[in-house]
């Protein structure tokens, strides 16, 4: 059954009403059964990517005069060089050493160790490192090492308090008493050598081979080098007689070497007297 039309002034009141609440224009010519329509597609909403924050960057603080230099740094012996040539006395080169914190033996050592016997003498010893009783007393050469070269000088009427300045190639004595690095000799070296200038001794004598081959900067060991004179040249032009000879301490592992120090405790004393720089008895 086909149901009839609306009357017309139901139609018209209808109007009146869409009209009546703002409905007062249509969207296409034709009505649409939204009824008979497929559910529509839900719409695809694009993604937006969400950028990362940008982080905070920490402002960088103005670079200061010099950052610190690492230990073990090739600049850190041109520091030492630099500290110790403008040191013009003994004692201004022993405050400049126990102040300088460039050479890592420093924290593990008890002491420093700079000199011992008369500053100014005729011969100067220069030997390797502190051992465990030169690092608890502070002075080179007081252990049974020292002891032997004691008597060794006494043989030829020398002692360390009349005629000897002793000191090492370093001033702090290395964990174990390990062989010292060639970054530590050279922090140390730079420093020896501003000593020798300032002690200004007739004779050198190099104790051992690494403190002959760390001064005279060659790779000659100690059988090579004994007992030949050779000249050790500083910065400031001064030309020192140097005799490399045999370390105490090997002297006391090794007996028979004794005869070949004693050669050359001879040619130091001879030299002396060369020199007019052998003090009488």
């Amino acid at each position: 059954m086909i149901a009839s039309a609306p009357p017309r002034e139901d139609l018209a009141a209808l109007l009146k009403w869409y009209v009546d609440h703002g409905l007062d224009e249509t969207i296409g010519e034709e009505a649409v059964d939204r009824l008979a329509l497929s559910p529509a597609a839900p719409a695809i909403v694009p993604t937006r990517t969400i950028a990362a924050p940008t982080p905070i960057r920490t402002p960088v603080p103005p670079p200061t005069a010099r950052a610190p230099v690492p230990l073990e740094s090739p600049q850190l012996a041109e520091d030492a060089r630099e500290l110790a040539r403008r040191c013009t006395t003994i004692t201004e080169l022993e405050a400049a050493v126990r102040t300088f914190e460039g050479c890592a033996l420093k924290r593990t050592a008890k002491n420093t160790v700079f000199a011992d016997g008369v500053a100014g003498a005729p011969v100067m010893v220069v030997g390797e490192a502190p051992g465990a009783d030169e690092d608890r007393l502070g002075k080179p050469f007081v252990g049974v090492s020292g002891q032997l070269m004691d008597r060794m000088f006494d043989a030829i009427g020398m002692s360390r308090t009349r005629d000897l300045y002793i000191t090492n190639i370093l001033f702090w004595r290395p964990p174990g008493n390990r062989t010292p690095t060639l970054a530590e000799q050279a922090v140390c070296v730079a420093f020896t050598r501003r000593h020798i200038e300032l002690a200004k001794p007739k004779v050198l004598v190099l104790a051992g081979g690494t403190a002959a081959k760390a001064m005279l900067e060659t790779t000659e060991g100690i059988m090579r080098l004994r007992g030949k004179w050779t000249t050790l040249k500083l910065d400031d032009g001064t030309e020192v007689p140097t005799m490399p000879t045999f370390h105490p301490a090997y002297l006391l592992r090794t007996s028979a070497s004794k005869r070949q120090s004693w050669l050359d405790l001879l040619a130091i004393d001879k030299k002396l007297e060369e020199l007019g720089a052998k003090a009488s008895s």
